[in-house]
């Protein structure tokens, strides 16, 4: 009942932020991380960039900037979070997860500017505007491409089965809470993504909170193990980790004595019982949280279909309650001290 109580207050309040214009001290991007490479044998090639241009003579050969990440960020004339809070996506997506729904309500980018946080979102090393490099040459492997009717079942839009490239003939969960008419529009945000590449997408979010931390963290999906894994490369500088539907933990118990003064919440939506795939994740999970908390740290959890909320989706800041489960995530924040 009082997480209720205060999820309902935090809700309020945002709903009082909304009615007043955004005070913005600055919005602006930066690129964190990263290396330089070199590339050699590769034959020469001749190329017309632009139809009527005269060919040229490319050399592929020689260095590059590579493995960056890059984050957009809006300050606050006033913030009310005493700390940054970086938003951080999951596989095979972007920074676009926290700015729009695919139906067209504000993102969680909005919402936790209203509540007063510093935003900043982020493009994992190899998606979206931090760019790719060349493979097998530098990234090893090959990207991996997510069809559309993969995350109908994977992110628990609806049952097995129930994708079909006709909309009229898909079939979502009875109570779902995802748009599912505007599934579509959410696949245009799918970019390839590569299975190969963890180290040096964590050796990116890693130079990235080293450069504007201390802060709070707040994951999606494959997002989680770097979000974890942040927090115990630089227990100084995470002063929390928010992970929604985690898909992953660190292996290794004694290394949760590390982070037991950052306060843990994690996240999940509903129709997982029964889902062998995310029963697994889930007890990986409740493996570290319990972990954490047998170290004395602390490692709380939302869990919307246990609170009575039914039909979250894996991707339940697009679900149509986004505001409402922000609003839970912002009165965690609020009980941890994490706002002035």
């Amino acid at each position: 009942m009082r997480s209720l109580f205060a999820a309902l207050s935090a809700l309020l309040v945002a709903c009082a932020a909304a009615a007043q214009p955004l005070q913005i001290r600055e919005i602006g991007s930066l690129h964190a991380g990263g290396r330089v490479a070199g590339v050699s044998g590769l034959p020469e090639q001749e190329i017309v960039f632009s139809p009527g241009a005269p060919p040229l003579r490319i050399n592929p050969n020689g260095e590059f900037q590579v493995e960056q990440m890059y984050a957009q960020y809006v300050r606050l004339q006033d913030p009310r979070a005493r700390y940054p809070l970086i938003l951080a996506h999951g596989g095979g997506l972007t920074g676009v997860t926290y700015e729009t729904t695919p139906d067209g309500r504000p993102g969680w980018q909005m919402h936790f500017l209203r509540a007063g946080h510093d935003v900043f979102v982020t493009d994992a090393m190899e998606r979206g505007r931090s760019g790719w490099a060349r493979f097998p040459q530098i990234l090893a492997g090959e990207p991996v491409f997510r069809t559309m009717g993969e995350g109908w079942d994977l992110f628990r839009i609806g049952p097995a089965g129930g994708w079909n490239v006709d909309p009229a003939q898909r079939r979502a969960f009875p109570e779902s809470r995802f748009p599912a008419a505007a599934w579509n529009q959410f696949m245009m945000q799918s970019v390839p993504r590569w299975v190969t590449t963890d180290r040096q997408v964590q050796a990116a979010y890693d130079a990235l909170v080293q450069r504007i931390c201390p802060c709070v963290v707040l994951v999606h999906s494959q997002g989680g193990n770097f979000g974890f894994t942040m927090a115990l490369n630089a227990p100084d500088k995470v002063m929390a980790v928010i992970a929604v539907e985690p898909s992953g933990a660190p292996p290794q118990a004694s290394e949760a004595a590390r982070v037991r003064g950052i306060p843990h919440l994690v996240v999940w939506g509903d129709n997982i019982r029964g889902n062998a795939f995310w029963e697994r994740i889930r007890a990986n999970v409740e493996r570290w949280q319990g972990q954490i908390r047998e170290a004395g740290g602390t490692a709380d959890t939302l869990d919307m279909a246990a609170e009575g909320v039914r039909g979250n989706s894996h991707m339940i800041m697009m679900d149509d309650n986004s505001d409402d489960v922000a609003a839970r995530i912002q009165a965690w924040m609020e009980r941890r001290g994490l706002m002035r």
